[in-house]
């Protein structure tokens, strides 16, 4: 018996969307970070940020046929699709950036009809702008039946542990939606030495990493008990700062005092995607966060996407039993699904 059959179609929680296009902004001043596209070789095109080539993409981004059909040869029933994080634009002017968000959710709610129940939609929100934020998170739930949002590591430099996104965070709670966390414009980038590329390989593990300790040190889940919040990229470097973090909480009076709960006790109550390349690192996750809590991601289309992520996490996992948690049925609780996914 093939290790799909065994395990049911996996679920990805982690894949993103670039559109085919982008609307003209209707302004009077464009903002720079507006983007567009312009046309590659092949089935590719560029996407242009501030008049230069920000990513060439392939048509995969957008074309829904295509990515079932790469879904079936990676062993997925499911894909949670989010826009590329660049997209998220938090440091656009608030009217702008909601109204090209808003254009990207709708585009992500075409690929959802057209899918036929293969893709489920983590739309983006204007979080430069909380009050704005949240009208469209509402929208997301209410008119396009999306089962989450994408947010960033940060916003503008800002942790998402900050006290300043619980009203956020408090309407999430309140829709039973989900929260995909990725990493986003990272600090640490004049540290590295290396090609642009190294921001996506070393950086962003450690912003998300940041992101997800600031969620614990601030108690947001004691406080939003019904959160359902994951991390992307394996959570990042938290899963060897967690024990750094609770040796300092059982040491220093001043975290016992600000932090409520046992910062392990804490992240076992967060998500984590499966994106680490490798089957002892995935192990690791496990024993630190628990194998309910971890679930496939793949960061499909880009290059730097994992092509097999059912057959290596089953190759990495003794137990049958887990086997069907991190493939599947983690991610069906995580999105709410149900019995609703596909079989």
């Amino acid at each position: 018996m093939s290790v799909i059959s065994r395990c049911g179609c996996g679920i990805d929680v982690h894949a993103h969307v670039v559109p085919a296009s982008f609307p003209h902004y209707m302004g009077s001043a464009v903002p720079s970070d507006w983007p567009s596209m312009a046309d590659a070789k092949s089935c590719h095109k560029h996407v242009m940020m501030a008049g230069r080539v920000y990513r060439t993409v392939s048509d995969r981004c957008w074309d829904v046929e295509k990515r079932i059909s790469d879904m079936e040869e990676m062993g997925l029933g499911v894909q949670a699709i989010s826009p590329m994080p660049e997209l998220l634009s938090y440091w656009m002017e608030p009217g702008p950036a909601d109204d090209l968000l808003r254009y990207i959710n709708d585009q992500i709610a075409e690929m959802v009809t057209h899918s036929c129940g293969r893709l489920v939609g983590l739309g983006a929100i204007p979080l430069q702008d909380i009050d704005r934020a949240i009208v469209e998170l509402r929208r997301l739930k209410h008119e396009l039946g999306f089962a989450g949002v994408e947010i960033g590591s940060n916003v503008n430099g800002k942790p998402i542990g900050s006290p300043h996104f619980d009203a956020l965070f408090a309407e999430v709670e309140g829709l039973d939606m989900a929260v995909f966390v990725h990493a986003l414009r990272p600090c640490g980038m004049d540290r590295l030495v290396g090609p642009s590329q190294l921001q996506q390989v070393l950086a962003y593990p450690t912003d998300i990493g940041l992101a997800a300790a600031s969620v614990i040190t601030s108690n947001l889940l004691l406080h939003r008990p019904g959160l359902r919040i994951a991390f992307s990229h394996g959570g990042g470097t938290l899963g060897l700062l967690l024990p750094r973090l609770q040796e300092g909480f059982q040491v220093f009076p001043a975290l016992q005092e600000s932090v409520l709960e046992s910062p392990i006790l804490q992240a076992r109550r967060l998500y984590y995607d499966a994106l680490v390349y490798d089957g002892p690192t995935l192990l690791h996750l496990i024993s630190k966060f628990g194998e309910t809590q971890i679930m496939l991601g793949t960061d499909y289309p880009f290059a730097f996407h994992d092509r097999t992520p059912v057959a290596r996490a089953v190759s990495a996992i003794s137990n049958e039993a887990a086997h069907k948690l991190v493939v599947r049925d983690n991610a069906k609780r995580f999105l709410g699904l149900g019995e609703h996914a596909p079989q």
